[in-house]
């Protein structure tokens, strides 16, 4: 056995080569402490580091685990989150959200942010970490914000991004105005296919009613209450519903813009309240 040997077991079931790579790479960082370091300096890997790694991979084909589930973290953007089955796995997608929300926020100034749906915490720390901002994140599933919690401690941000449970706004004071808000909803609709690594993401975050358009409705709708004047809403989009969503902002928002992302996807959506 060696690393070809292990890394074909990935391609065997399905895996891009590329990614395969990466997957054994990570295994071997978290597992074994064999790091680009060790590569540089020609260090072998031992029959003992090639066994576990063996033994991890085996186990991601075996049920399509994805390797992040498996060492427990991710990257995204710069750092590594801790993620588990109760929270969505940060994707190169939502580096593209984040990166145009940073734009803004530091372009205007921007104080006070609203991360809806913040899952691991990942959107709402990288914000709090790059800019002045300061950010609560919202979920409604008490074990998503646990991670979220521990992502925020990890980062020693606790007092610029903070968390709560909430299912979309219901919990957001009255008084409680924001200069953005921004979201990764759940958007696949229901009843669509998908890799089987997906379906072990959590469902609610996800799935959504209204062939995917729900959260995008009930979040735009409500959104003009919650933020100060000038404020901005943006959002991930999924495939094929840009066209809805624009629509749904075009009520309230102006300068209403799309971002592609580099597969030339409609990928991010963001406007300016009127």
């Amino acid at each position: 056995m060696n690393i070809q040997t292990i890394i074909k077991l990935l391609t065997d079931a399905g895996i891009e080569e590329r990614e395969a790579k990466r997957e054994v790479k990570m295994l071997l960082d978290h597992f074994c402490n064999y790091t680009d370091k060790d590569i540089i300096l020609g260090h072998p890997i031992t029959d003992e580091q090639l066994k576990i790694v063996e033994a991890k991979v085996r186990a991601r084909i075996a049920d399509r685990t994805p390797v992040q589930y498996i060492i427990g973290e991710a990257y995204f953007m710069g750092e590594w989150f801790k993620v588990t089955h109760d929270v969505l796995i940060p994707r190169d997608e939502t580096e593209l959200l984040v990166t145009k929300a940073i734009e803004l926020i530091k372009e205007n100034k921007l104080e006070n942010i609203l991360d809806i749906g913040t899952g691991s915490g990942c959107i709402a720390c990288t914000i709090a970490n790059r800019t002045n901002a300061v950010v609560l994140g919202v979920d409604i599933s008490s074990d998503a914000l646990r991670i979220a919690l521990d992502n925020v401690t990890r980062l020693g941000i606790n007092n610029r991004a903070v968390f709560r449970k909430s299912d979309i706004y219901d919990k957001i004071r009255e008084e409680e105005k924001f200069d953005m808000i921004i979201s990764n909803p759940p958007y696949i609709p229901h009843g669509t296919p998908v890799e089987p690594e997906v379906m072990h993401e959590p469902k609610i975050a996800l799935f959504a009613e209204e062939n995917g358009l729900a959260l995008y409705r009930k979040i735009v709708m409500d959104a003009p209450k919650h933020l100060n004047a000038g404020g901005w809403l943006i959002f991930e989009l999924g495939i094929g519903e840009s066209k809805e969503v624009k629509s749904f902002m075009n009520e309230y928002f102006e300068g209403v813009n799309i971002i592609k992302d580099l597969a030339g996807i409609d990928r991010v959506i963001y406007g300016k309240l009127i």
